[in-house]
């Protein structure tokens, strides 16, 4: 079940998907579901998340998702108190989804499944 306002997902950046699936199931067995070939997530590790392919030079590569049924309501709230949103409400296989950054420049993003 799914809690607003919680840790829910955390996604890295990884320049060859084939090298960390194999370094992260070996050292940590951690199980992976491919999705496409710039998308993979795991499990067995505590959280849920993933690994986003990006041929970019990763100098923070974690991106924390927090869960909110109403994305709406809650982007709000962030613009209010001095976030900024950096990628608008978008739809992805299982939800939809924003980024944002907080008051110190820290990026987080929030899913929903509605």
């Amino acid at each position: 079940m799914n809690t607003n306002n919680h840790i829910n997902y955390i996604e890295f950046t990884a320049s060859n998907l084939e090298k960390i699936k194999t370094f992260y199931t070996n050292a940590f067995e951690w199980v992976f579901t491919d999705y496409g070939p710039n998308y993979v997530a795991f499990s067995n590790s505590g959280v849920e998340g993933g690994f986003e392919k990006s041929e970019k030079k990763i100098k923070n590569g974690v991106l924390v998702v927090l869960y909110r049924e109403d994305l709406e309501s809650i982007q709000n709230l962030i613009v209010k108190f001095e976030g900024k949103i950096t990628k608008n409400i978008f739809s992805f296989p299982g939800g939809r989804r924003f980024h944002f950054t907080d008051p110190s420049g820290n990026e987080l993003a929030v899913w929903s499944d509605n």
